[in-house]
């Protein structure tokens, strides 16, 4: 099969999302002609907002290949939400268990099916001060290296106007514009049959990972920073600080002046 039929649940979906997302945001979509027509692939896309997933799916859904996202596995688990998910074919990521591994099976299947698979590579929303793509985890090369196929990098912005990270309530008006450029696949070729070492497994999520920033650099407008936000060295350097003045804040740390 070369392309997946959209199907029922896919359909229901949008009738109930799109309506909405269509009087909601403005669209500036680009690059819809990178998507490709026939065969598997991946797009690979930065997350900064918890609505850019419904947002990106309409612009996907609009190119005629519907994508199969990587979520959580506890979304699939009872009611509306459950049934939806499984009907769509989203594929469950199961962190920290002996079923972590299950996702990228299903995955690289669904590629070699002719699919789409949608990652996020982040992995999360990002943790940038500034909204930039920071470092990716590398299950998107894992799966693009074993099946060489096309890695469509995207860029998004926009959808932090409507609900910035981990704010709780959206703010809709004015209107606000989901931008979209979609770029043409990442080059991988240099690490194709080779061994899947963690460091050339990296390397290769660094360089998808660069292509979508520049995506979101041309969205913006703005030159992206020299180095990507790390969320691993942050944890370490708050710790390091911590650390730092506990030990300047405790009894005897600092000269006291001499009674006269």
């Amino acid at each position: 099969m070369s392309r997946r039929r959209i199907g029922f649940w896919y359909r229901f979906a949008a009738v109930l999302c799109k309506p909405p997302l269509v009087v909601l945001f403005k669209r500036d979509w680009r690059g819809m002609e990178n998507i490709p027509a026939d065969g598997g692939f991946i797009t690979a896309v930065n997350h900064n907002s918890h609505l850019d997933p419904f947002l990106y799916a309409h612009f996907q859904y609009n190119s005629g290949r519907v994508p199969r996202f990587l979520a959580k596995h506890g979304l699939f688990k009872k009611g509306f939400v459950g049934a939806a998910m499984r009907g769509t074919g989203q594929i469950p990521v199961y962190r920290e268990s002996t079923n972590a591994l299950s996702a990228f099976r299903a995955a690289i299947d669904a590629v070699e099916r002719g699919e789409c698979v949608a990652f996020y590579p982040e992995g999360t929303l990002t943790r940038d001060p500034h909204l930039w793509p920071m470092t990716g985890k590398t299950g998107v090369a894992r799966v693009a290296l074993q099946t060489k196929c096309p890695v469509i990098p995207v860029g998004q912005w926009g959808a932090t106007d409507a609900l910035a990270p981990y704010a709780k309530k959206p703010d809709f008006f004015p209107r606000k514009t989901h931008h979209v450029l979609a770029g043409t696949p990442v080059d991988l070729s240099a690490y194709y049959d080779k061994e899947m070492t963690p460091e050339l497994l990296k390397e290769a999520t660094e360089v998808i990972m660069g292509e979508i920033t520049a995506l979101v650099g041309e969205l913006r407008g703005e030159t992206p920073p020299t180095k990507r936000y790390d969320p691993r060295e942050a944890r370490i350097e708050q710790r390091r600080k911590s650390q730092t003045d506990s030990a300047s804040s405790a009894p005897g740390s600092t000269t006291e002046e001499s009674s006269k």
